[in-house]
């Protein structure tokens, strides 16, 4: 393919993250996770500024009384996914130093003697939280159980007590009673009843299943789904907030009127990826209308293009904003697992807000992972002809933090996708070499590379049992601005 000597004006910032030698979130005699330097030889691909458990494997937040809350799904013997898995726990002040508490949520009883599956927390009038989560009964089936603190004036809420009448539901007809989970954070309507959508599947239907409570312990099943989807499996972890249409401020869950529009995502396990829908909650229905419905394509709107999974998002009401969070897999094998001793981890939190044309939303870090840069080294003005590299000298940590400012030429000189199959990016990135030179572009970072370039992260393993998906999307470029942005 020839290439084209387009110009392109390159703005580099890299932030050197704490230490030459990296960092890690470490546990401590006071179970505190905190950014420390780290000896290199000790778990050298252990993330150091992303959450994760001290040990073993882990795959719902909240803020309160000063102090974010982490629950999340864990494996408390090994590094794999396993027949018992418990709500571990932990608290932040900042959402970057954390401190592990004791398990929250751990098998007990007949709803939920198999495991304690996942759930969201809803803060309760009177600043009372409440968990709702899925419980694995003495059956085998999946039935949704409700727990609340022990003493609410503890921020950190240490303990938590299980409710006397769980399950408080229990698969409805024409419900799977093995895909039945994941009860969403509850909203308050304004006839003063609350609502819950949880995961479902019926034969190839993915679904969602609202119910209803005066007391949030007697819950009452709405006839049709809220939201369903035909050949998709079940629909997991549903996440259903709304957004305002004119600010990047976030808003309660609870909140409807004429301001917002609303958001669900939904967890597709048969896809292994998230997918959300912007629309209308007519409320008076019990039922959502998206805008757009799911077409299985690459144009269905998607939170991450690369591994992220099983989502949640909260209203941090101190700063007026709602955060994500996603769940990361391991792309190794379920021996190196073993071996290392962890798997998984959870994305830097993210703000989320909605685009100014209201088809989509935007998703930024959080300002306070900038506490952890340390060093700046910055490259501006630059220049660079079409498919050349330049090296960035100075950087002596082995993490970095880099914002990077591609200011492009006609977009008119762009390639054109003569074969029609093309148009979907995930098969186009599977098919090319994602360093090969494009008449614009490629445009990226080539990280930990060597000298002459044969090795580089965008080289993958000779390794033939590792996940080595190429991940691909198409995205909007704004003819005015012309820029691509990179972080």
């Amino acid at each position: 393919m020839k290439n084209f000597a387009a110009q392109v004006l390159l703005v580099i910032i890299y932030f050197l993250i704490n230490s030459r030698n990296g960092i890690e979130a470490s546990t401590h005699d006071n179970n505190i996770d905190h950014i420390k330097y780290r000896i290199p030889e000790e778990q050298p691909y252990r993330t150091s500024y992303h959450f994760q458990p001290p040990q073993n494997w882990m795959n719902a937040p909240m803020y309160y009384k000063g102090v974010y809350h982490l629950f999340y799904q864990h494996n408390p013997y090994a590094a794999t996914f396993g027949d018992i898995i418990i709500w571990a726990h932990s608290v932040s002040y900042d959402l970057i130093n954390w401190i592990h508490l004791n398990n929250a949520l751990e098998p007990s009883d007949s709803f939920d003697i198999n495991s304690c599956w996942s759930g969201s927390a809803t803060i309760l009038p009177g600043e009372k939280p409440a968990i709702l989560y899925t419980g694995i009964d003495h059956n085998k089936h999946q039935v949704q159980n409700l727990a609340i603190p022990k003493n609410i004036s503890d921020p950190f809420l240490r303990e938590w007590q299980k409710h006397p009448q769980n399950p408080v539901m229990t698969p409805p007809s024409g419900v799977e009673e093995n895909n039945f989970r994941d009860p969403s954070t509850a909203w308050h309507g304004k006839d003063g009843k609350w609502r819950v959508i949880i995961g479902a599947q019926n034969g190839d239907e993915g679904k969602t299943i609202l119910y209803q409570s005066e007391d949030f312990v007697n819950w009452t099943v709405n006839p049709n789904p809220f939201f369903a989807t035909d050949n998709t499996g079940v629909c997991e972890c549903p996440d259903f907030f709304p957004v305002y249409i004119n600010s990047t401020n976030g808003v309660d869950t609870s909140v409807e009127n004429s301001s917002v529009r609303h958001v669900l995502k939904i967890s597709y396990l048969t896809k292994q990826h998230d997918y959300y829908f912007v629309g209308r909650y007519v409320s008076g229905q019990e039922k959502f209308n998206p805008d757009v419905t799911f077409t299985g394509t690459s144009k269905d709107l998607r939170y991450d293009y690369g591994k992220f999974y099983a989502s949640k998002s909260f209203f941090d009401y101190a700063k007026n904003r709602r955060i994500l969070w996603g769940w990361v897999n391991e792309s190794d094998t379920t021996q190196d697992d073993i071996e290392k001793g962890w798997a998984g981890l959870q994305t830097i939190p993210r703000q989320v807000w909605l685009d100014k044309s209201g088809k989509r939303l935007i998703q930024w870090p959080i300002e306070e992972v900038e506490n952890l840069r340390n060093k700046q080294i910055s490259i501006t003005g630059k220049k660079l002809e079409g498919g050349s590299t330049l090296e960035i000298s100075g950087i002596t940590a082995s993490q970095v933090d880099v914002e990077v400012l591609f200011d492009l030429p006609e977009l008119e000189n762009g390639e054109w996708l003569e074969d029609p199959s093309e148009v979907d990016p995930q098969l186009l990135c599977s098919k090319q070499y994602e360093s090969r030179s494009g008449k614009i572009g490629p445009f990226g970072l080539l990280a930990l590379a060597s000298k002459d370039l044969t090795e580089q992260t965008a080289v993958s393993s000779l390794r033939q049992d590792l996940d080595k998906t190429t991940y691909g999307t198409i995205f909007d470029i704004d003819s005015n601005l012309k820029t691509i942005s990179l972080r």
